[in-house]
């Protein structure tokens, strides 16, 4: 499970929260990873094409005045249930994670 790669996932979480066109998607990884996660337009914009493409997301143009229309994307259910998997999974992953990387009370250093 490489999850830090997994850009699906992280345009599905932001999206959860509402309609979001590809720029404000990818300021909002950014930001709420506080820069540790940026991705630029050669990754956003195929991911976003596969969401589209296997129905987790849809999108929409919608005009702009004096500017050119944007294509904004929408959380569908199926996305939602997908988010939902994904969510189930990293809770495991950070599970198993957490459980070797935090201290133990009877850990020994062997010595010898």
């Amino acid at each position: 499970m490489a999850f830090r790669g997994d850009l699906e996932s992280l345009i599905l979480g932001v999206l959860q929260e509402g309609d979001l066109h590809g720029y404000e998607i990818a300021k909002k990884i950014r930001s709420m990873s506080n820069s540790l996660l940026s991705y630029g337009e050669g990754q956003l914009y195929p991911a976003l094409h596969a969401l589209e493409a296997n129905g987790a997301i849809e999108a929409q143009w919608v005009s702009q005045e004096g500017k050119p229309a944007r294509r904004v994307y929408t959380l569908t259910d199926a996305g939602r249930a997908t988010l939902i998997e994904k969510r189930s999974e990293w809770n495991q992953f950070a599970e198993s994670v957490n459980s070797m990387m935090s201290p133990r009370l009877n850990w020994r250093v062997n010595r010898g």
